[in-house]
């Protein structure tokens, strides 16, 4: 049985984009909905290079639902196994942009339908053709879905697939940052690569030196872990081996859907090169500095078109 298939499971939702960026939230005149959620954005990029992925999660039935639905239909993600439920409306996160780049959420989702997702309407048998499933840390608040992401990562892992994790923070949405902190070192042992950003690691870690933080990223299962800097490149770390890559600077747009981008063509990349979970701790410095240019051109270009699905470049645009 063929094992080509990204799985991704956690939120897709609408992201209301600012119509002025460059102000602060109160000052935006009006937003437009565009399709998002990391796990989807993820599925995206990963489609779009020419690879299989499907999405696992729940979304209200409504007119935001059903565009989702509809449009990662179009982009050729396997929407199958998205359920839909009238107990919760779609999730909403405005966003805004301001003068410096740095971004500001509100999210309306108390719960949303993602989060009454529930591990028994997970389908287990999935993951025997899965390359990988992937999650983020947004879904990961006390909910069904929660329990959910617990039942698909034990599964994916019982039939080999690699377990991808960007924890990808997003603060408004918790309690307390503690808590946010806690569940994500809770997760991270479950997970053989590891992605995570500047902005994300002294927080997780207690340390902003990524040379200093490595001995906590490297715990349980994980064997690589993908560092991105914006603008100043990525690197990527197995327990004997880095490679780096730079990136050229891109001005201040809306980068939402980047970072998702950046982790869903290096996944496809790794499936591309017919690795599996049992070849991570083997990766040469050689082949991380190819892969990682790879993503940092990939998201660049995203970038310039806005971040969001739509504008991921396909496999003739990466010159493939």
């Amino acid at each position: 049985m063929a094992r080509d298939t990204l799985y991704a499971i956690g939120e897709a939702l609408i992201d209301m984009i600012p119509s002025k960026s460059g102000c602060a939230f109160a000052e935006v005149p009006a937003f437009a909905p565009r399709v998002g959620g990391a796990p989807a954005n993820v599925c995206g990029a990963f489609t779009k290079l020419g690879g299989a992925s499907a999405l696992l999660t729940q979304l209200g039935d409504d007119p935001f639902g059903h565009k989702i639905a509809d449009e990662l239909a179009a982009c050729g993600i396997d929407t199958a196994h998205i359920a839909f439920t009238d107990k919760a409306n779609t999730a909403l996160a405005f966003v805004s942009l301001e003068a410096d780049g740095n971004r500001t959420f509100s999210f309306y989702r108390k719960p949303s339908a993602d989060l009454l997702y529930a591990p028994e309407q997970v389908d287990t048998t999935l993951f025997d053709t899965a390359f990988a499933l992937h999650f983020c840390s947004v879904a990961l608040v006390e909910s069904p879905m929660r329990e959910a992401h617990k039942t698909a990562i034990a599964a994916a892992r019982q039939a080999g697939a690699i377990i991808s994790f960007d924890p990808n923070l997003r603060f408004p949405l918790w309690p307390d940052r503690e808590a946010l902190r806690r569940t994500v070192l809770e997760f991270l042992p479950l997970a053989d690569i590891v992605k995570i950003s500047d902005e994300e690691l002294e927080f997780l870690t207690g340390t902003a030196d990524i040379d200093t933080a490595l001995p906590t990223l490297f715990v349980g299962n994980v064997q690589l872990v993908l560092y991105t800097c914006g603008s100043a490149g990525a690197h990527a770390y197995t327990r004997s081996a880095h490679g780096c890559a730079p990136c050229q600077p891109v001005r201040a747009v809306d980068t939402t859907g980047a970072g998702d981008g950046f982790i869903g063509s290096f996944l496809w990349q790794l499936h591309a090169a017919g690795a599996d979970r049992a070849a991570l701790a083997g990766l040469t410095a050689a082949r991380l500095d190819k892969w990682l240019a790879f993503s940092n051109k990939f998201c660049g270009i995203s970038v310039q078109g806005s971040g969001a699905i739509a504008s991921y470049p396909d496999a003739a645009q990466m010159g493939l």
